[in-house]
């Protein structure tokens, strides 16, 4: 008898998988489409996702429900900032505006990533924005439902 492969660090995974906020609206949802191809450990997944992976057997599907900050970590204060319109001016477009809501990408110091924060608050004299860079679902309780095709 031939026993289901398990997902071990490193696995390349065939699957479905939805992932749904605290509001129960997808966020992501691979089901009503072609399955996804990832391999553990290169970032496509956040690590805590990735662990409760580990050890499932291909041909399991179950919904994993993540407790607050679990699947993205804890909202960080530390992570809402302002920043002067000026210098969004000069890494981008300088005829360009921002409203509340607004997601904007900043480039990392080395000039070879990103990343993005949500727009917050806008000064009313328009010379500095205050910048959530926390992930948007930080602190936040969401599902993860997976359905596991293959696993190499």
């Amino acid at each position: 008898m031939t026993t289901a492969p398990l997902v071990v660090p490193g696995s390349f995974l065939t699957l479905h998988y939805r992932l749904s906020g605290p509001d129960g609206a997808d966020l992501v949802n691979t089901f009503n489409d072609k399955p996804a191809t990832l391999s553990l450990g290169s970032g496509e997944l956040s690590p805590s996702l990735e662990a409760r992976l580990l050890g499932l057997a291909e041909g399991t599907r179950t919904t994993l429900a993540m407790a607050p900050g679990e699947a993205f970590g804890p909202r960080n204060p530390e992570m809402i900032q302002k920043v002067a319109l000026s210098l969004l001016r000069k890494l981008g477009d300088p005829d360009e505006t921002w409203q509340v809501g607004d997601v904007v990408q900043f480039p990392t110091p080395d000039g070879r990533g990103g990343f993005a924060g949500a727009v917050q608050e806008m000064n009313a004299e328009g010379d500095w924005a205050l910048f959530d860079f926390n992930h948007p679902l930080a602190g936040q309780p969401v599902t993860f439902e997976v359905q596991l095709i293959g696993v190499l």
